[in-house]
């Protein structure tokens, strides 16, 4: 870029007029060149220089002042920086176009991010937890408070480094990284080394492990302690005259606050499920799940609906074109760039792609024009560290064309542009975005979820989903309704292909994982939607 053309895009950016394309890359320009920033620097201070004097003279004349920008300058000493320079134009781009809540950048937020959790769900097999609700997926944290457990077998791994296996019918509580309480159910223990003096607490007693397994049975009446291997003690609140015991591998306790009764018994493995066949029931339980999905998605492929399906492990040895498998489709291969070959969500090796390489894509034509579209897709996603993580975008952003991506608040971002033309001062825009309320968390890092969101021009309105469940609804306003989507030339993963004679580029690439993409010529239902969910979770 050469210094006339960035003092032009300056100006441009100041005045509120430039393109996103441009504003793209200015901030690519900033951040790899000193002198761009000074420049940036130097121009602000002379406006606000100008604007200041143009203030005074009105007041003078008994004018009205118009209020200056010096907010603005405040973050301009720190100019210094990268972080700085994207605070700059992100607040002018804010300030200059009237929109206070910030709409058109991500909200970054300099608090280190924080999750709540003592524990990570790491299996499961036909599970339900609470009153009817979703099972956590694999990956998830483990919520405080009293946990229902209703149906199936769960394993759940502590940040101490605590196995537990949990039966149902169960109810429990994780206290810490070293304690849990348990009213009900079956729970097997692993202890590693580190976490000695772990403690599982029952209305009958307390455990303490000195290593290395043991199993409880809780039932309304009673508790059964197994050591299985290694040592524990038993503080019972049945026996208060012994006020602690030390029992072996192999034995084995029922107690019962409620008769005041301690019963020897030997000790039973079997009594309980092993690692060895949860494994078993796991891999049987995913083969399954994965089965079902297969026949789901063989349907989907023959739905004359569908534009285009992309399954980014459909491909064999080191092909780097991804096939549309859509029978109906009209999109044809894609072409991957960049991006490397990662696990799918049933664990596959090589059934999807990681896009977190910098300039990762899957390069696509779609043809044809249409009413509405839903756009679906499983990711994984691993942190939101930039504002705009990039799921379907057409090359940049003519008329009619959709974008859709997660801003880096964790709000999902879907718009199709309506003017090519249009007044900043009037209110007016290219666009209206759709955001979703921020879905994103710590927690979810490294989880495979379904994102989906509907543009619908016949009911008017735009509905995000996550999980297969509704995020948000909003209706498309008059002014901004394209009854006509077009796409052509698009990326998966990514946006913004360099300039012809700048190799400088917005970092816009997802930084995760994705296994599968469709894309509708209609907007599904939420039944539909709900339906490939429960149908394709892993």
């Amino acid at each position: 870029m050469s210094p006339d053309e960035r003092a032009a895009l300056i100006d441009e950016l100041i005045d509120g007029a430039i393109s996103e394309a441009d504003f793209l890359r200015l901030e690519a320009e900033f951040s790899i060149d000193p002198q761009a920033r000074r420049d940036y620097y130097n121009r602000l201070i002379l406006t606000a220089a100008l604007e200041n004097e143009a203030r005074s003279e009105r007041i003078k004349d008994g004018h009205k002042a118009r209020p200056a920008r010096s907010k603005l300058l405040v973050v301009v000493g720190f100019m210094g920086s990268l972080a700085a320079a994207a605070a700059v134009v992100s607040m002018l781009m804010v300030a200059d176009k009237g929109q206070a809540d910030r709409d058109d950048v991500a909200i970054g937020s300099p608090v280190e991010q924080r999750a709540s959790g003592f524990a990570v769900v790491t299996g499961q097999v036909d599970t339900q937890w609470g009153d009817g609700g979703h099972s956590p997926v694999d990956g998830a944290l483990v919520p405080a408070g009293l946990l229902e457990l209703k149906k199936g077998v769960a394993q759940l791994e502590l940040f101490s480094g605590v196995m537990v296996v949990v039966e149902a019918p169960a109810a429990f509580e994780i206290v810490s990284s070293m304690e849990m309480v348990v009213t009900q159910g079956r729970v097997r223990a692993h202890v590693p080394e580190p976490a000695h003096g772990f403690r599982i607490r029952t209305v009958d007693g307390e455990i303490v492990d000195l290593g290395t397994e043991f199993a409880l049975n809780v039932s309304q009446s009673r508790s059964e302690v197994h050591v299985l291997d290694g040592e524990i003690e038993w503080n019972s609140n049945v026996d208060t005259s012994v006020p602690v015991r030390r029992m072996s591998e192999g034995e084995a306790v029922r107690a019962s606050v409620a008769t005041g009764e301690t019963v020897n018994i030997a000790a039973d493995a079997q009594e309980f499920l092993g690692i060895a066949e949860l494994r078993e029931r796991l891999a049987s339980n995913r083969t399954s799940r994965q089965e079902r999905w297969e026949s789901v998605s063989l349907r989907l492929q023959n739905d004359s609906r569908v534009v285009a399906y992309y399954r980014t492990g459909s491909r064999a040895g080191w092909n780097r074109r991804v096939p549309n498998i859509a029978q109906y489709g009209v999109g044809g291969e894609g072409a991957i760039v960049a991006a490397v070959d990662s696990a799918d969500r049933w664990g596959q090796p090589g059934g999807a792609l990681d896009f977190s390489p910098t300039g990762s894509r899957v390069r696509m034509t779609i043809p044809g024009e249409y009413r509405s579209l839903t756009l679906l897709t499983w990711v994984k996603i691993n942190s939101l560290d930039r504002w705009y993580n990039s799921l379907f975008l057409t090359d940049g952003h003519e008329l009619n064309e959709p974008h859709w991506q997660i801003m880096d608040d964790g709000r999902l971002f879907f718009s199709v542009k309506k003017n090519d033309q249009w007044d900043v001062a009037k209110g007016q825009r290219d666009k209206h975005i759709f955001y979703s309320p921020s879905f994103w968390e710590p927690a979810l890092s490294g989880q495979w979820t379904m994102i989906a969101t509907t543009y619908d021009v016949d009911a008017r309105k735009v509905v995000h989903y996550l999980n297969g469940k509704s995020l948000s609804s909003e209706t498309i306003p008059d002014e901004y309704l394209v009854e006509t989507v077009q796409i052509g030339n698009a990326s998966l993963g990514n946006w913004s292909l360099p300039e012809n004679d700048d190799p400088h580029f917005a970092v816009r690439n997802l930084n995760g994982s994705m296994d599968s993409f469709m894309l509708f010529r209609v907007a599904l239902t939420p039944q539909e939607i709900s339906e490939i969910y429960e149908s394709g979770r892993p």
